[in-house]
């Protein structure tokens, strides 16, 4: 199976991941560009959980009730701030409104349905470093384990022109707590400037798996399975929107033994 999903370069939906195109059981992810004054409502499988992200742009979110108005700072991914997000237990239908020009990620897992919608604000959102020298990039955790969900966990990461990430190659397939978690994970890829390129390869310790994929401006890439590094090429700014979830809502994950000696030097 081609684990590269590629986007869709006009129209309303750029790119979409279900369970069943992943062939797997959790995660569900699509992004959408809006235009000012459009309304799109969403649609996922009912009694799943879905957590909006405004990637750029700003936005007015209604779910059942409940209304978020013009909500969303930043003109781009790439700028150095937080994003606006919301959590909806239940986002069987969602209405979303832009007031701008919007790039929008919707992650989605199955959901119970009881833990209660809200706004999630750039500054409850923690932004580290991860990594040093050519491999150090900027992480900000939109929806990490601390926060309640019952599947989803959402960050995402800047990568630095001829930096790698996810690196060194590391792995969370398996249920081996607490050394190992299992997850499905999809990235969404963004490249400044948008005509770049980078590589991200999905391998397993037997190679039974082993994709090395060339990503462009708003390709998804899926990971089953296995360890998913990510090389960019001097020039280009890297930016994904990683999206995580498995039977237990927690992430550790183990590094490729081949490549873990360069954390002990």
């Amino acid at each position: 199976m081609n684990l590269l999903v590629k986007a869709k370069r006009g129209g309303t939906e750029i790119v979409t991941v279900t369970p069943q195109s992943a062939r797997w059981r959790y995660v569900g992810f699509a992004a959408y560009r809006l235009q000012p004054s459009q309304q799109h409502v969403l649609t996922t499988l009912p009694g799943d959980e879905a957590c909006i992200v405004v990637l750029s742009g700003r936005i007015t979110v209604r779910a059942g009730e409940q209304t978020w108005s013009d909500i969303g700072e930043r003109m781009s991914v790439f700028e150095e701030s937080s994003p606006y997000a919301v959590y909806v237990p239940r986002a069987e239908r969602v209405t979303i409104i832009a007031h701008t020009h919007a790039d929008i990620g919707v992650a989605s897992a199955p959901g119970g349905g009881h833990i209660p919608p809200r706004l999630i604000e750039p500054s409850t959102m923690q932004r580290f470093a991860r990594g040093e020298g050519l491999n150090q990039r900027f992480v900000c955790d939109i929806l990490p384990q601390t926060q309640p969900a019952d599947h989803l966990l959402v960050v995402e990461v800047i990568t630095p022109s001829g930096h790698s990430s996810s690196y060194p190659p590391h792995k969370h397939d398996t249920d081996n707590l607490p050394v190992e978690s299992s997850l499905e994970e999809t990235y969404y890829h963004r490249l400044d400037p948008p005509q770049g390129f980078a590589f991200q390869r999905v391998y397993t310790d037997d190679r039974n798996l082993d994709q090395s994929l060339a990503v462009e401006d708003h390709d998804v890439v899926m990971v089953p399975r296995g360890y998913h590094p990510v090389v960019v090429p001097y020039g280009y700014t890297s930016y994904y929107l990683n999206v995580m979830a498995g039977p237990k809502r927690e992430w550790h994950f183990k590094n490729d033994p081949a490549h873990e000696w360069m954390l002990k030097r």
